[in-house]
């Protein structure tokens, strides 16, 4: 997901000033605490960080502010014989291939229009709740890794924007993690997900990010951003799928949506400067993703959304989004880095192959693309 990689240029699109602005008002301290920083064993680039990060907080408590009025987003509905609210995990095994298409096809036209949708039943409970327990585990592990020098940050953490009590923990695949792919296989296969993106994109669609994203109480409220930009005549980018592994209340930060802002006319006003920005976001309806347990949120990475801060009073109560994006298989680099394991990432997965392995699984054959990719992972 997003992350701060370039001071000027990450400031003009998460803040609203020019890069020229927003790098002076970055580095016109800069040299007078290089002398303290060094004298003090303090890390200037972490120094730098923590400015930049101050003044994102700072936005994203001012634009809080702009979506008051703020609706759950609700589960869509299609009228497709044999499908029920938002189709999902459960729905008939006699459902067939053409019926799922037709299924996809109502969803994606409703996702194309609107940019974000929600899907319940994606993840049956028992399974949503397995994988949260993996996915903790497999957190606290990769910390005890990376804090022994085992592995690189990177190697088991993309970056995230707001990191503090936030993390992005990519996530491994093959024989030694089951409950991943059965979780794949329930919302892929199970619900019309697969369908939905095959319907927009095709089969040669490329799995993009295989991650989890956490938000532990104490993490901020991040700033409305895209995932990637707009590019006129180029169509959409991504479509991410947010997956909750558990009941989202209000108080643990819910994901901020602003439907029908993956349009040029949109992202013009947005990067216009801070003055067009505020008035685009205060006229901007939001939707929040108050999803319960196994249910997802799918958007266009062109979609303006963010993380809220979680404010719970339970220190157990943190957020986990089991999340992964297909990418638009025309499209080069998406302009921002992947939240991937690297080994996955390189093998430039399609769906239609990622969906034949889940069908042989679901057949009780096994998987032998996904475990084939598990002798890859480090």
């Amino acid at each position: 997901m997003t992350s701060i990689t370039l001071v000027g240029a990450c400031l003009f699109l998460l803040v609203g000033t020019t890069p020229t602005a927003s790098s002076f008002l970055l580095s016109s301290s800069t040299t007078s605490r290089t002398k303290l920083c060094s004298q003090s064993g303090v890390d200037v680039k972490d120094l730098l960080y923590q400015e930049q990060e101050n003044l994102i907080i700072q936005r994203g408590e001012l634009e809080e502010g702009f979506f008051s009025n703020a609706k759950p987003l609700e589960a869509s509905v299609v009228n497709v014989r044999g499908a029920g609210k938002a189709g999902g995990f459960g729905k008939s095994s006699s459902s067939n291939k053409t019926g799922s298409k037709v299924e996809g096809n109502a969803y994606a036209k409703i996702l194309k229009k609107e940019g974000v949708l929600r899907i319940d039943n994606v993840l049956s409970s028992s399974t949503a709740d397995e994988l949260r327990d993996y996915l903790y585990n497999l957190r606290e592990i990769s910390e005890q890794d990376v804090s022994s020098g085992k592995f690189q940050p990177i190697e088991r953490f993309a970056n995230v924007l707001l990191r503090t009590n936030r993390c992005d923990l990519t996530i491994p695949v093959g024989t030694d993690h089951p409950i991943v792919t059965s979780a794949l296989h329930e919302s892929l296969s199970k619900s019309p997900i697969g369908a939905i993106i095959s319907s927009i994109f095709g089969n040669d669609a490329i799995l993009h990010e295989f991650s989890c994203l956490m938000s532990d109480v104490g993490s901020q409220r991040q700033v409305i951003h895209p995932d990637t930009p707009f590019i006129e005549g180029k169509g959409p980018v991504l479509y991410t799928c947010f997956i909750a592994l558990q009941d989202v209340t209000l108080d643990m930060g819910p994901t901020t949506w602003l439907p029908r802002t993956h349009t040029k006319e949109v992202h013009d006003a947005f990067t216009a400067g801070t003055e067009s920005k505020d008035e685009l976001l205060k006229k901007q309806p939001a939707v929040l993703g108050l999803l319960p347990k196994g249910s997802c949120g799918i958007f266009d990475s062109r979609l303006l959304h963010c993380g809220s801060a979680n404010r719970a009073s339970d220190p157990s109560k943190s957020r986990a989004l089991f999340y992964f994006s297909f990418k638009n298989p025309t499209v080069g680099y998406t302009g921002n880095p992947a939240s991937i394991r690297a080994e996955l990432g390189s093998a430039e997965v399609t769906l239609g192959a990622l969906m034949d392995d889940l069908d042989l699984f679901g057949k009780g054959e096994g998987s032998p693309l996904i475990d084939m990719l598990g002798t890859k992972m480090r």
